[in-house]
């Protein structure tokens, strides 16, 4: 009886809050998107629902539980061919009557996958304020990345409003006529989902090598896939093969156009583990006790210089260009002889090694998401006691 009641008190504390629709698709989405929900959670005049898209469901819904979050409702897309168009064109045609049935007072989602574009026009389309987090990212080249770059620009059109990481992507908005009072620079929320878990005590992740210099490797950027990535991961061997102190904790991406060559190249060298994706706090721990960091990532561009980490970024541009100023991250490319180099670089060069490996903290405090709820609070104060609530 007295579990009923608490039940039914639940409930009615939820109908009278006003409802968030919040979007995730991929995993690095719940981890930035995590300490928002939770902060929405936190709140007493608004409440999150969490809906998924259905990529890579099962790690998706692990991260967003490390977060206290448990979706109220999942997309079952069954998608053919996995291509773009595919997702973008089952995605929109199920948000319009997400839309209609939730009644939300504003779309909240994070960063620059195809599903956020998607989502990002979807609630235009329906009048709904679309709130974007890890705004005003650019590299200025459509295809690179890609296609996150479009995707970001889409995101950019229709927003009502944009929350920037740094002062830069701030600035980029301006340039591109966004107006001043619709943006606001608030930290990347990815930083306090990472300062929360860093502060957590756990083992090493199974498998990582007990090296006194371990390097921690990702790579999955759609423009790298076939050569570039070959090459990538070849340099990467011939470095451990050069350093007999250097193993590799090479964690794959579900795609079979990551995961593949990897397995491939990498795998069968004694100082190499190459895992399949381990949830976000083994990550997170792997990141505590690594040398450096070797990837594509954008996430782990922005998490490891927080923990003194060195970064070589396996790219030709970034759009994260502050931890690159700060000296904390290096782009390197794909090339293989460029890999081998700057790897071997940091291991013969211990002055090179501990003027990357100094903390920077150029995204954030650990406090976006405060400031993003706020201010969303702030935007829709207005109209709160005339929005549907559920």
């Amino acid at each position: 009886m007295n579990d009923l009641r608490s039940q039914q008190q639940s409930n009615n504390k939820t109908k009278s809050k006003t409802c968030c629709l919040c979007i995730v698709g991929t995993r690095p989405e719940a981890i930035k998107m995590g300490p928002v929900i939770s902060e929405l959670n936190r709140s007493d005049w608004a409440f999150p629902y969490v809906m998924t898209t259905g990529q890579h469901a099962d790690v998706v819904e692990g991260t967003l539980k490390d977060f206290g979050a448990t979706p109220s409702r999942r997309l079952d897309l069954e998608r053919r061919n996995g291509s773009l168009n595919e997702l973008f064109g089952k995605v929109i045609a199920e948000m319009d009557s997400v839309i209609d049935e939730i009644r939300p007072a504003c779309v909240i989602a994070q960063g620059d996958t195809t599903s956020v574009a998607v989502v990002s026009l979807a609630a235009f389309h329906k009048n709904v304020p679309f709130m974007h987090i890890e705004a005003g990212l650019r590299t200025g080249k459509l295809n690179d990345p890609y296609p996150e770059e479009l995707n970001r620009r889409i995101a950019g059109l229709t927003a009502s409003m944009h929350f920037a990481p740094t002062s830069a992507s701030f600035n980029n908005l301006l340039r591109e006529g966004v107006d001043r009072q619709n943006c606001l620079v608030t930290g990347n929320t990815g930083i306090d989902a990472l300062l929360q878990t860093a502060a957590r005590q756990l083992p090493a992740p199974k498998g990582f090598p007990n090296l006194p210099r371990v390097i921690l490797a990702t790579a999955h950027r759609r423009e790298s896939f076939g050569a570039p990535i070959e090459n990538a991961l070849r340099g990467m061997r011939e470095a451990i093969d050069r350093h007999d102190d250097l193993g590799m904790f090479f964690v794959t991406h579900p795609n079979p156009r990551a995961h593949e060559p990897a397995r491939r190249i990498l795998d069968g060298h004694p100082r190499i583990v190459v895992t399949d994706a381990i949830d976000y706090a083994d990550m997170v721990e792997a990141l505590k006790r690594c040398w450096i960091v070797v990837t594509d990532s954008g996430g782990l561009q922005e998490e490891a210089p927080a923990l003194g980490k060195p970064v070589l970024v396996l790219r030709n541009t970034t759009e994260r260009p502050e931890a690159v100023r700060a000296g904390a991250v290096r782009v390197i490319g794909t090339n293989s002889a460029s890999v081998s180099k700057a790897i071997s670089q940091l291991c013969d060069d211990p002055e090179l090694y501990a003027r990357m490996s100094i903390p920077v903290f150029p995204y954030g405090d650990g406090q976006a998401a405060q400031r993003i709820v706020a201010a969303i609070r702030a935007r829709l104060a207005p109209s709160l006691s005339t929005l549907a609530t559920v």
